[in-house]
């Protein structure tokens, strides 16, 4: 089992960042990568970004490239999201989850947190 704990949201103007963490605990020796999704309303849960936990690839989605980066401290097991250049349409509640060796699947997931971004 893997427990996941977001932090960080809020409500920030467009042009300003926020940087999101997730802190896990658990079984986290299992953890193959750790990633982030947002999911707006009415929308569905949209992949944000993740990385690799015990190694060096990253992962974005082509609509934060350049404004989102995703980083870890091993020692705290925790995974960061820096968000910059934040835009009304990065609006959603942010979730950290985890997928482990030999699973397809981000089979846990944290409680989510709000990000607003007003114009």
């Amino acid at each position: 089992q893997v427990q996941l704990v977001e932090s960080g949201g809020g409500l920030v103007q467009a042009g300003d960042s926020l940087r999101l963490a997730c802190t896990a605990s658990g079984h986290t020796f299992s953890i193959y990568h750790l990633g982030w999704f947002r999911q707006a309303p009415g929308k569905e849960r949209d992949f944000v970004s993740a990385l690799m936990w015990n190694g060096d690839s990253t992962y974005y989605a082509d609509s934060v490239k350049g404004r989102f980066t995703i980083s870890r401290d091993n020692a705290k097991n925790t995974v960061y999201l820096q968000m910059n250049s934040l835009k009304p349409e990065d609006t959603a509640v942010y979730y950290c989850a985890a997928r482990q060796y030999g699973v397809n699947t981000y089979a846990y997931w944290g409680q989510g947190t709000q990000v607003t971004v007003s114009a």
